[in-house]
Parts: C-alpha cells; sequence; structure tokens
C-alpha cells in the first residue's frame, strides 16, 4: 500500500508540473494597471519615447517591431531619426536577447527598404550593429553577424573599406576572443567579393593567411570555408601561389573538422581552376583524401560520401582513363562500406562484451556510432548515383554499376532503399533506352515493406513509367506480355495494399493520383479490369477525404480512356447509385466533390446530360451538410448553361434555389444559400448565338473536351464496324470454301437448263430473240391468276430474299458463265398438275393482293409490282420467253425495269457477289428481250461496270 501511495504522489506532483504555465490565477493590480495604461492624446513619436523610457519590456519590443513604419511616415521621420533612434540605441545596451533579435531585424529592414539615406545608416544603425556583434551572449552576437553580413551585400564599396574592413581586421587578431576570429572569417569572406584584387592581397591575405594558421581549430574551419569567395576575389594567379598551399594543408590537418571544411572548399573551388592545376594538384589531393577516409572511418567518411559525385563531376575532363576507373571502383567501396564488418563485429564482439562491465556501454556507443557513420555514408552514396551514372556514361553502367545498384536497392537499411528509391526516375532519364536493366530493381522496391521506401517510389513513379514508354516501350501491356511494363504495373498496383495498412494517408492520397498515370501504357481493357475496380473501391472505403478526392480524380481521368461505351456508362451510373443515392451521408458528400472533378475534367454537355438533374436531388437530403455543400456549387451549375438550349435545367436550378430560400430552416445552410444566390445574380448566361463570337476563347477548353469525347464515340462507332466486317468476310471465306469443294464434286454442271438444241442463243442472240417472240405471239395462254379453284398467293421472294437465298447469295462465282448460275424460280407453279406456260396476256391495271380481293388503283399509276396482274395496256407490250420456270410469264417490260431499279439500289448497299444471282435470272429472260437490254444486263453484270456513275434516267432509257 505504502509503495501505491508513493506511485498516486509522483502522478500528482508530475501533474502539477505540467500546469505550470497555466495563467496565475486573479485579475491584475491597479498598479500594474496603471504601468500598462497610455494616455490616448500623445502622438505616435511621443507613445514610442515614453514607452522606450519607462514601458514594460513587451511594450520597448512592439515600438522597435514598429520603428520601419515610423520611418517610413514622412511627416514624423525627421523627429523619429532626432528622438526614438537614439532611444533605441540607448536602450539596446542593456536589453535582454529577445528585443536584441528584434532590433537586429528592423535595422536590416530600414536599409531594405531605403527608408534612411546611406550616409545617415551608416553613422547611426551600422555602428551599433558592429558594436553588438562582439556580445557575450552567443545568440544575440549571431543575430547581429547575420544582419551585419546582409547588410553588407547592400552598402556601396566606399563605405565597407571605411566602416567596417578595418574593424574587421582588427577582430582577427591572435589577441581577440575566438568569437571575434569567427566572426571575422565570416566578415572578410564576405568582403573579398567587394573589393579589387590588389586590395585584397594588400589588406585581407596576410590576415587569411594568419587565420588559416590559427592555434583554434574551429578558427581554421571557418577560414577554410571562406578560401572560396577569398580565390574569387583574387583570380587565378594568386590563387595558385597563395590560396591552393593553405588549401592543400589544410586538408591534411590533424582535426576531422578542418578536413571536412578543406574537402568541401575544394570542390566549390574546382570551376575556378584551369586544367593543369586540376591535373597535378587537386586530383592527387583529391585521392589522397579518400584513402585516408576509408582507412580511418571516421566523420569525414559521410561526407567524402556526399561530395563524391560534384568532385568527379568537376574533374572529369581532366582525368584519364586509368583515374576515372579509379573513382568508379572507390564509389562501389563507398556502396558495400559497413556490410561485411557488421557481419563480422556481430560475430565477434558479443562475447568480448562480458569481460568487463565497465567497457561494456563504451563500446556499445563506439559501435552504434561507427554503423551510423557507414549506414550515413551509403545513404550519401545512393544520393550521388545518379551523379556517378552521368560520370560512368550509360554504356558502361552495366559493366561498372548495375550490381551496385542491385545491391543499393537491397539494403539492409531502410535510409539507404529509401534514398535510392527516390532517386530512381534520375538514373532511368540518364539510362534512356537501357532503363529495362533496371526492371528486376524497380520491382524489388514497390515490393518493399518500409513505407518510406514505398514513398520515394511512388512519388516519382509517372516519371519512371514516362521513361519506360519512351525507351523503345511505346505499346501497352496488353499488347506486348513480355515488355518492361508487364512485371512493373502488377508490382506497383499491389504496392496499394502495404499503403493502407500503413496510416499515412498522404502517400494514399499520392497513389490515388499517381494512378491516373497509368493511361498511357495501360490498355482501355486493362484500365477497366485492374485498375478502376481499385479506385472505386478506395473512393468507398478509405477513411480519408483527399485520400477519397484524390481516387475520384483518377477514376473520372482513366475512364475518359475507356473504349467502349458501355464500360463508361457503368461507372457512371456506379458512382450515381453508390454515392448521389447512398445511404451515408458522408457519401453523398463525396458525390458534390466527384461532380466539382467532372466539370473540370468533362465537358459541359456531359455533365447537364449525366450528373446535373441527380446533383440537384440533393437539395432535398435530409442532412443540412449536404444541403450546404450543394450551395457551394450551384454558381459552378449556373456557369454551364446556356439559353435557350437549357431553358428547362436553368428552370430547375432556379426551384432549387427558390426551395432552398424559402423552406430552409438551418442557419448555416440558410447563410450557405444566400452567399449563392448573391454569386449566382453576377452570373451572366450567354446565348447560344452569341457564344461563338464572344465566348469562344472561354469555351475553347469545354469545346475541346467536347471533341474528344465525340471522337471517342466515333471510333467506338468504328471499331464495331471493322469487326462485323472481319466477321462476316471470315464467315464468307468458310462458305466460299465449302462452295468450292461442292463445286469440284459437281463439275461444271448448272440447274438452268440451257438453250434448245439447234438455236443460236448467245448473249448478243437478237435472231433467237425475234424468232422466240414470234412464236409466242401465235399461242395464247390463260393467265394462271384466273384458274379456277386456285388461291393466288403473291411470292415475297421477288423483292426480299428469304435468309437461304441470302446464304446463297453471298457464294462467289469464280467465273461469269450462264451454264453457272442457279436455278432461280421467282414465281413458281401455283397450279398443281400444270406446267408453268409462258403468258402473252397483256398486264392490267389492278393488282391481286393475297386475298384475291381486288383494290383500285388510281390512273397514272406507277409501275406494278413483279407478279402483279393489271389492265391490259396496249403501250406497254408484254415479252415473253418460252423457258419454263422463268419471270416472262408473270411480268412486263416495265415490271422488269422496276426489278432492274431495285437490284441497282441494292447493288450501292450489298457486295456484287450477293446480287450475283439476282442479275443472272433477269438475264435469263432479256436474252430475248432484245439487243440493247441483253447488251445492259450484260454490262451490269459481267464486266467492270461502275453502277455509281449510272444515273436513273440512263437505267430507264
Amino acid at each position: 500500500m505504502g509503495s501505491l501511495d508513493a506511485t498516486s504522489t509522483s502522478l500528482a506532483e508530475d501533474l502539477q508540473d505540467l500546469q505550470l504555465d497555466r495563467p496565475a490565477k486573479g485579475l491584475k493590480s491597479v498598479e500594474e494597471l496603471e504601468k500598462l495604461t497610455v494616455d490616448e492624446h500623445l502622438s505616435d513619436i511621443e507613445r514610442s519615447v515614453y514607452l522606450l523610457s519607462s514601458g514594460q519590456e513587451v511594450q520597448r519590443i512592439s515600438v522597435i517591431h514598429n520603428l520601419p513604419d515610423l520611418l517610413r511616415d514622412t511627416e514624423s521621420h525627421d523627429e523619429c531619426m532626432r528622438r526614438v533612434v537614439p532611444k533605441v540605441r540607448e536602450v539596446l545596451h542593456l536589453a535582454q536577447t529577445e528585443m536584441q533579435v528584434a532590433a537586429s531585424s528592423a535595422f536590416l529592414q530600414i536599409l531594405q527598404k531605403n527608408l534612411v539615406p546611406v550616409q545617415n545608416y551608416s553613422q547611426t544603425f551600422l555602428q551599433t550593429i558592429l558594436n553588438s556583434v562582439d556580445s557575450k551572449d552567443p545568440d544575440v552576437a549571431s543575430a547581429w553577424l547575420d544582419t551585419l553580413l546582409d547588410v553588407i551585400d547592400l552598402l556601396p564599396k566606399e563605405v565597407i573599406k571605411k566602416e567596417i574592413l578595418g574593424s574587421a581586421i582588427a577582430k582577427g587578431q591572435l589577441a581577440q576572443s575566438v568569437q571575434s576570429r569567427l566572426a571575422c572569417c565570416r566578415i572578410l569572406g564576405k568582403i573579398s567579393t567587394k573589393f579589387e584584387p590588389f586590395v585584397i592581397k594588400k589588406e585581407i591575405l596576410p590576415v587569411v593567411q594568419s587565420l588559416c594558421q590559427d592555434v583554434d581549430y574551429e578558427v581554421r574551419g571557418c577560414m577554410c570555408r571562406q578560401l572560396d569567395c577569398v580565390a574569387r576575389g583574387m583570380g587565378l594567379e594568386a590563387t595558385k601561389s597563395a590560396i591552393l598551399p593553405e588549401l592543400v594543408e589544410l586538408t591534411n590537418d590533424e582535426e576531422c573538422h578542418v578536413r571536412i571544411a578543406g574537402l568541401e572548399t575544394v570542390v566549390n573551388i574546382l570551376s575556378l581552376l584551369d586544367a593543369e592545376t586540376c591535373g597535378t594538384t587537386i586530383i592527387p589531393l583529391v585521392c589522397k583524401i579518400c584513402q585516408q577516409a576509408v582507412q580511418a572511418e571516421d566523420a569525414t567518411l559521410p561526407v567524402v560520401a556526399t561530395q563524391l559525385g560534384k568532385l568527379c563531376h568537376g574533374i572529369s575532363d581532366n582525368l584519364t582513363d586509368e583515374q576515372r576507373q579509379w573513382f568508379i571502383d572507390f564509389y562501389k567501396k563507398l556502396c558495400h562500406v559497413g556490410l561485411e564488418k557488421n557481419k563480422a563485429s556481430s560475430r565477434v564482439t558479443t562475447p568480448l562484451i562480458d569481460k568487463d562491465r565497465g567497457s561494456k556501454e563504451s563500446d556499445l556507443t563506439d559501435i552504434f556510432e561507427l554503423e551510423d557513420k557507414l549506414v550515413e555514408c551509403r545513404k550519401n552514396s545512393a544520393y550521388n548515383f545518379p551523379a556517378m551514372v552521368l560520370f560512368c556514361g550509360a554504356k558502361q553502367f552495366k559493366p561498372e554499376l548495375h550490381l551496385t545498384f542491385t545491391h543499393l536497392c537491397k539494403d539492409p537499411h531502410f535510409l539507404v532503399r529509401k534514398t535510392i528509391s527516390s532517386g530512381f526516375h534520375e538514373v532511368c532519364k540518364l539510362l534512356g533506352n537501357n532503363a529495362n536493366l533496371i526492371q528486376s530493381d524497380l520491382v524489388a522496391l514497390l515490393k518493399d515493406e518500409s513505407i518510406e521506401v514505398l514513398r520515394g517510389v511512388i512519388s516519382t513513379i509517372p516519371a519512371i513509367l514516362d521513361c519506360y514508354m519512351s525507351s523503345g516501350s511505346n505499346h501497352t501491356v496488353s499488347e506486348s506480355k513480355s515488355g518492361p511494363l508487364s512485371d512493373i504495373i502488377p508490382a506497383f498496383l499491389a504496392s496499394e495494399n502495404a499503403i493502407f495498412t500503413s496510416h499515412n494517408w498522404r502517400l494514399q492520397e499520392e497513389l490515388m493520383r499517381n494512378l491516373s498515370c497509368l493511361s498511357r501504357c495501360y490498355s482501355s481493357e486493362s484500365l477497366y479490369n485492374k485498375v478502376i475496380p481499385i479506385l472505386r473501391q478506395k473512393l468507398v472505403k478509405a477513411r480519408a477525404l483527399p485520400v477519397k478526392v484524390a481516387a475520384a480524380h483518377s477514376l473520372l481521368k482513366l475512364t475518359r480512356k475507356v473504349k467502349k461505351r458501355e464500360q463508361r456508362e457503368e461507372i457512371y451510373h456506379g458512382l450515381i447509385h453508390d454515392f448521389c443515392h447512398a445511404r451515408k451521408c458522408y457519401l453523398r458528400n463525396v458525390f458534390i466533390d466527384i461532380c466539382r472533378i467532372v466539370i473540370e475534367l468533362y465537358s459541359k454537355k456531359f455533365f447537364k446530360e449525366t450528373f446535373y438533374e441527380y446533383l440537384l436531388e440533393l437539395h432535398t437530403d435530409s442532412v443540412p451538410n449536404i444541403r450546404l455543400s450543394l450551395c457551394s456549387i450551384l454558381p459552378d451549375l449556373k456557369r454551364l448553361l446556356i439559353l435557350p438550349t437549357d431553358r428547362g435545367l436553368l428552370q430547375q436550378l432556379d426551384a432549387c434555389v427558390r426551395k432552398l430560400l424559402v423552406s430552409e430552416k438551418d442557419r448555416d445552410v440558410s447563410d450557405g444559400i444566400q452567399s449563392a444566390v448573391e454569386e449566382l445574380d453576377k452570373i451572366h448566361i450567354p446565348m447560344q448565338s452569341m457564344t461563338r463570337r464572344n465566348f469562344f476563347e472561354q469555351d475553347l477548353d469545354d469545346q475541346k473536351k467536347e471533341e474528344e469525347e465525340k471522337l471517342l464515340l466515333d471510333n467506338e462507332e468504328k471499331e464495331l464496324k471493322k469487326e462485323e466486317e472481319a466477321a462476316e468476310k471470315k464467315k464468307g471465306d468458310k462458305r466460299n470454301l465449302v462452295s468450292a469443294k461442292k463445286g469440284s464434286e459437281n463439275g461444271s454442271s448448272s440447274r438452268i437448263p440451257g438453250p434448245r438444241k439447234g438455236s443460236r442463243a448467245g448473249l448478243s442472240g437478237s435472231n433467237s430473240t425475234t424468232k422466240n417472240s414470234k412464236e409466242v405471239s401465235k399461242t395464247k395462254i390463260v393467265p394462271p391468276g384466273k384458274a379456277p379453284g386456285n388461291k393466288v398467293q403473291v411470292n415475297s421472294n421477288i423483292c426480299k430474299p428469304s435468309s437461304g437465298d441470302s446464304n446463297i447469295n453471298k457464294k462467289r462465282v469464280s467465273s461469269p458463265k450462264l451454264s453457272r448460275l442457279p436455278l432461280y424460280n421467282s414465281n413458281p407453279n401455283l397450279h398443281h398438275g400444270r406446267p408453268a406456260s409462258p403468258s402473252l396476256i397483256p398486264i392490267k391495271a389492278s393488282t391481286t393482293s393475297t386475298t384475291n380481293k381486288p383494290s383500285k388503283t388510281t390512273r397514272g399509276s406507277g409501275i406494278p409490282a413483279p407478279g402483279s396482274a393489271g389492265t391490259r395496256r396496249a403501250s406497254v407490250p408484254t415479252i415473253s420467253t418460252s423457258r419454263r420456270g422463268s419471270l416472262g410469264g408473270q411480268l412486263g417490260t416495265g415490271s422488269y425495269y422496276s426489278l432492274l431499279l431495285l437490284l441497282a439500289w441494292l447493288a450501292r448497299q450489298l457486295t456484287f457477289s450477293a446480287l450475283f444471282p439476282s442479275f443472272a435470272v433477269v438475264f435469263s429472260f432479256c436474252i430475248s428481250a432484245g439487243t440493247h437490254t441483253a447488251k445492259f444486263i450484260k454490262n451490269l453484270v459481267f464486266s467492270d461496270f461502275s453502277y455509281e456513275k449510272l444515273s436513273i434516267y440512263q437505267i430507264m432509257q
């Protein structure tokens, strides 16, 4: 029980300590209020002087912050310089850190805004800055030193030489404190670029050389970092004679801090040196620094790994092949440093730790520090990998750096893998067409378990896929299943599982947005089957709203790339059903965000046809937040309308707004609809006639979107036609194969009877035609329609072939011989027991229906349909043929011309092979009809005759 009481007491004390910052109870006393009270009738200058003299610390800081504003006022400028500024300088001698920092910032603003002439500034504010740099408080001294360095950039050379140079040289003397000598190093580096080379050699260079030999290593390191600026002010020759010897000595310093500064200065000074100096001095020096860093494994090793990329790039033009190979091999060592040693140390150090308890903690600390340095070295090496690829060249990547890159991608520490994944897109760009070499490494990074590693590669995946698409892989995944993208994209989609198991919603949002880049490398069918289901699922189940919005944006962007209209409509209807008509209110709220994205990505016409009315339905929603969100999108809806086309949509919008104004009871929604109404009144709806002239530039983007949507529909129709034609052609080829086999079995036999023996019927048989006509004129045959006891049936096959005939029509004929024409009996024998005989009876004007009920026709009616009976007209002679089963006994010449016109119209719609049997039947009749008709049919059927060039009038003639 005692232990419990002690624990509870300690917890109470801890809680009491947490409440130390709680404001004190009670009000201010009268004395405190009087101290903070200022007369309201005082002017700004008088009030500032009063507060600086007897005010509180907070009030003084406020006056110093407002000092630039007081000087900006032209009326109070002179009085402020005469009364306020001296008071500020007086107060700063004993001011605390916060007031000193505020004054340093205010003094810099005065010079930056040119509120005071430079001469006045140097006599007042600059002297305060120079005196405050020597403050004993390191924070105050650092703040004023930064202000002085910024002021040097704004002051003229004469003022710097007169006011600052002497003070800086005095601070660099050995008798001064370390803080003063450090400030001198930075000031000399800043002013070296302001003077001529001879001034630097005379005034500054001796002090620089003295500080490079300073007894304190911090001073030597600080001066070493400023040698770059001093060298640029002096020039190449003076640098080679005066600066380089000091730099070489500093890189060999006993202190690691100084050597690091020396290496950084060498990298920064490379652009100033010539090729000879680089070859004789810099390259041997750098090689020595790198070897010492690897051997010592001290703090210089991560710095060498950091600077190696810049170093190799700066000296690449001056390297021999052997030296270039040395730097590449050294970089490989840096990428593998610590990996083998960690395995060995884990075996050796474990039994030794138990010997001495006192050395146990120190040994562990040293091991962890060394391991951290080695990990940092590999991390920095991974950061410099793109620079080394540029140094090595894309052609030498596979033999030199490919294996090293794979090791970095599989490094045991996640920081190394994170760094290499963040620069993966840079490596892809440098490799170009050889980017497929690192395909497996990208897949490994996408399958990594660390969220930090996935963040690096997911954020740059659009650039990576662009590199693969442009490097000889210009095809989608479905078109090339063996291509590099066939492995990368499934791994990219699979990374979604690991990312959504974490709570990093920003990474989830980035993944959802980057999924839209798959439209360039995935086919339409693959997008619909693989990517879009993921987006639709996350759109419903994701927790964070930004993730839902990103998923909706990518979904609607990818849907524009889906080629099939049915699939697109299914997605749109799914959005309406799952969100607009959802039972959960937060899903209905997401629907409003979806509509905003549709307005952004799609055309106005599409939105009005698809989502407009569903969105307006939400004004009757029972949740006030939904109605409030709807109010914010109402002005966007009005901007979509064009009169008079969208008058009905405008009426719906007005009805929605009117209902919300009248019946809304929620205060926030009422305020929201009032704000929406004010904005709606400012929106002018354009007229359709004015749109093309005045609003063309504003709607240019919308017109482009509408054209893309229309092009998508047109392409879909073309593809459907191509598929139908391909299927029909395939079926026709199969039937032709079957007909060819039958033809080879039957020989050249035909079901159409040939000409009688002794007749000279032929293609130009005019004699046989006249002979047959004479024989026919002697015979008199009763028309079949008047046969007793039989009902006349009109055969519809004359005008419309049956399904069985259509299959016959699709057969192709190898050669247009009459003997191979199939038998075609368009009017079978309706009188059982009687042979069908040709008729010479003229056609009557009235036609007979299927019920044998005559119908009256007006005079001058059109040409009777084939197979119909009519009144006798002397002006239209009837020609018949003696062939059995032909059309001669039932049709006249006018009817045949009508049939020819019908077949000619069908010729525009169907192929020649489909119409060949029909033309053959007509030709079999017209053999005896006369020379002109026979020649016409011959040209139409058996020649390369273009019906497109023949008019209806020519056919009738």
